[in-house]
């Protein structure tokens, strides 16, 4: 993070909902990733839900524990289109998914997160599909039980690591961007929407 950003955020209310979204996920809003996770206090959830009524994002609660709430962020048509891939179904299917609509993996999904976060169950590694990861980079993290990363950025990177360090790094310039423009007194949803337009060719 650049030290012009960094001083904006040190200013700033980082317990602001509005904050906390840009922040976690930068990369979905600005069309660079179909998902982010998002975890706030279970009393900021109905502000996040109010907030993306007026957006394009969808929303799916995966866990809720003590303070804390997990919420998936996501590009419906996107993450219903990756999750489509013959490699990726593969994997769920070896995962133990039985249905492979987006509802019925969200659906699963949602009791092993929720599991692994409660009882300490086995962690759900399909969570780095619903993420939107590349696949071998999932199956090189299941394979090394996490070890033997080429690259660890926004997820651990097992191939393919120059093209990925450059995405990594488009994903931290769009969080600069997003903090510059809450900081100027931007509103999250105005954001959203302007990178929507932006997005589907409205606006250049």
């Amino acid at each position: 993070m650049s030290q012009d950003v960094l001083e904006l955020v040190q200013g700033m209310d980082l317990q602001d909902i509005e904050m906390q979204i840009a922040f976690q996920c930068a990369p979905l809003i600005a069309g660079l990733k179909l998902s982010n996770l998002l975890m706030v206090q279970n009393t900021d959830t109905g502000k996040v839900k109010q907030i993306l009524r007026r957006t394009g994002i969808s929303y799916y609660i995966v866990a809720v524990t003590g303070k804390k709430t997990a919420v998936l962020l996501y590009n419906r048509q996107q993450l219903e289109d990756y999750l489509a891939e013959k490699k990726v179904q593969q994997l769920l299917l070896e995962m133990g998914y039985q249905e492979l609509t987006l509802s019925e993996v969200l659906s699963y999904f949602r009791v092993r997160y929720q599991g692994y976060m409660e009882d300490g169950k086995e962690f759900p590694h399909e969570m780095g599909l619903l993420l939107g990861y590349p696949i071998e980079d999932v199956r090189g993290f299941i394979q090394n039980e996490g070890e033997n990363c080429l690259y660890t950025g926004y997820w651990k990177v097992y191939e393919n690591l120059s093209e990925k360090v450059v995405l990594f790094r488009k994903f931290e310039n769009a969080r600069e961007t997003l903090i510059q423009m809450l900081s100027s007194g931007m509103g999250l949803v105005e954001i959203i929407q302007n990178y929507s337009l932006i997005q589907n060719g409205c606006i250049s």
